[in-house]
């Protein structure tokens, strides 16, 4: 009995404070109401997108990348970046920006990006480097073949780059068709 008046106690103390914070900032619980209304018709990003396309549907995980491009037969496309990396967020900006990207991430590829390096060796096959865009066919070999246009940075893109970029989905979508 003496737990349950301590509850009620805390209750109707609780009650006053929030009455008093509501007196003491002038808010009306009308508006209050409102504000919370508001707030949950915007769309929040979806958290794995990390901004590189909320419409595009990003795995969590290297080896659910790998799995689900088995089942589905689509190539993963791995993004490599850091979130703080200028180049990283340079590229992104352009990535979201292409319509022919996302289109293609959207319905054609199994699609993650990671902030730190998988523990497959193959994923970094000239480095560390961010950020660096890989191709995994279904059969799960990396795909070397597809890459940018450094010699130091082989899988490295710049904005500049998004046409190369847009080439390279479109022939791992053609030769994964042409291969199995």
């Amino acid at each position: 009995m003496h737990s349950f008046q301590l509850l009620c106690s805390l209750l109707i103390c609780n009650c006053l404070v929030v009455a008093a914070q509501r007196k003491l900032q002038k808010i009306p619980e009308e508006e209050e109401e409102e504000e919370e209304m508001n707030f949950t018709k915007i769309r929040t990003p979806q958290t794995l997108s990390r901004g590189w396309g909320d419409e595009i549907d990003w795995v969590q995980t290297y080896e659910e990348a790998l799995a689900r491009s088995r089942n589905s037969k689509k190539p993963v496309m791995v993004i490599h970046h850091l979130e703080e990396c200028p180049y990283s967020q340079a590229l992104r900006k352009a990535f979201v920006s292409s319509p022919d990207i996302q289109k293609m991430a959207q319905e054609d590829f199994i699609m993650i990006n990671l902030v730190h390096s998988s523990t497959d060796d193959n994923m970094a096959p000239d480095g560390h480097y961010v950020p660096r865009i890989l191709f995994v066919d279904p059969s799960m070999t990396v795909r070397a073949d597809l890459m940018g246009k450094y010699r130091n940075r082989m899988y490295a893109y710049e904005p500049e780059d998004i046409s190369n970029l847009i080439e390279n989905m479109r022939q791992a979508k053609v030769l994964l068709h042409t291969e199995l």
